[in-house]
């Protein structure tokens, strides 16, 4: 009997060299493209010509930047915590290509599903983990199983594809490169060695020489806490972000070079861009400060970042990570309004904010008026300070004093 494997394919480097390697090993392959955006229609197809050309049985696409959107970018632009506050998990689409592979295995009756990350990186992690909790299905690596035999698994598969006639483009050879709709990220060369990045890494943004002298705005509108318009025209969130990119990019915001602790223990390096989700965390966080209490704001990072090492960490289908964003789609009933940001120099900022749930005093304003008395204040300041100042007086060894 056939055994059939389905593979989460992408046309890549490491994917184009499983198809291939499987069928040597028996499997007939059943490629996988997800495609969660950022990839055009002629992308696609020459995505399924590469797979059938490898000698793929089948190959299926799939789109899934709406479930990316909502499974993802909704409850992470509401938590608005990047990963070691710099990384805003462009690779958060791995989790919607397991879910779809599963599925798509399922249906078919697959008796295996395989997948292109290496040995060394947090993919297969994220992968693994992911698979393991959806289905009892084996799983198959073939790059990661190059390194038991070689010492340089890229060399080997761009080696190995060449002696099949597949030519490897120079970016390819050069970097791996990770698109969807959230951004880019790229890896590889001197990346991985800790060098500057070259002009070829730009994807989405200018590079710093090129950036426009004027500035950019744009109006980004919530309801309680979703993303919903652009300028004030009702849109859909992938279409949205996607509007964003090409916004913004050229002004050169969102881009950024992450070294970090992978979830394997060594430090990891890559460049990002992700202009229009960059936008959105800055626009989100600026509103929600108005609305949200003191004490919301202070503790819902807390819960926020727990639910972003969660997501990083190949944990998307603990059910902590759902009782964490339980908790953060709850604090965002009155994260409603219009947020104008302002693009320029690669940086972006909220530079108004207009909302009827701005928590605000008609007789009061910060650093304008007041309607409490000054005695009212100081007697703020002495009780608020009591115990610092008995303990600083107690430090400097004099008598305790409350004046």
């Amino acid at each position: 009997m056939s055994k059939t494997a389905v593979l989460a394919f992408s046309g890549g480097l490491d994917t184009s060299f499983c198809v291939p390697y499987l069928r040597d090993q028996g499997w007939e392959v059943v490629t996988l493209f997800v495609d969660t955006g950022g990839v055009s229609a002629e992308q696609r197809a020459w995505i399924e010509h590469r797979a059938m050309s490898l000698g793929a049985k089948q190959h299926v696409t799939q789109d899934a930047g709406d479930e990316l959107w909502e499974s993802f970018v909704t409850p992470f632009v509401m938590g608005g915590v990047k990963y070691q506050d710099q990384y805003p998990l462009l690779c958060s689409d791995r989790y919607v290509i397991v879910s779809r592979a599963v599925e798509l295995a399922h249906s078919i009756g697959a008796q295996a599903i395989a997948h292109g990350c290496t040995a060394m990186g947090n993919d297969q992690v994220r992968f693994d983990q992911s698979i393991g909790c959806l289905t009892d299905l084996p799983i198959i690596a073939p790059v990661r199983d190059l390194q038991d035999l070689c010492e340089e698994p890229r060399a080997y598969e761009i080696e190995a594809l060449k002696a099949l006639g597949f030519e490897v483009s120079a970016d390819v050879s050069t970097y791996t490169i990770n698109e969807n709709v959230l951004g880019v990220t790229v890896s590889g060369s001197e990346i991985d060695g800790f060098g500057p990045p070259s002009e070829a890494t730009h994807r989405l943004t200018s590079p710093a020489d090129r950036l426009p002298a004027g500035a950019i705005k744009v109006r980004i509108g919530f309801e309680g806490g979703r993303v919903v318009s652009l300028d004030g025209k009702a849109m859909g969130g992938a279409e949205l972000l996607g509007e964003l990119n090409a916004l913004l990019g050229p002004s050169g915001v969102g881009r950024g070079i992450y070294t970090g602790d992978t979830v394997i223990g060594l430090k990891g390096r890559i460049v990002f861009e992700a202009p229009g989700l960059e936008a959105l965390l800055v626009a989100h966080r600026a509103l929600e400060e108005c609305v949200l209490s003191r004490e919301q704001n202070r503790f819902k990072p807390l819960a926020a970042r727990k639910w972003t090492d969660l997501v990083y960490s190949g944990l998307f289908f603990e059910p902590l990570r759902e009782d964490l964003e339980a908790f953060i789609r709850s604090t965002q009933s009155r994260v409603t309004g219009e947020v104008t940001i302002q693009a320029r120099g690669g940086r972006c900022e909220a530079v108004a904010i207009d909302s009827a749930n701005i928590l605000q005093r008609a007789g009061a304003v910060y650093a304008q008026r007041a309607d409490w008395s000054g005695a009212d204040a100081l007697g703020f300041i002495k009780l608020g300070g009591l115990s610092s100042a008995m303990a600083a007086g107690a430090a400097r060894g004099s008598a305790c004093s409350t004046t």
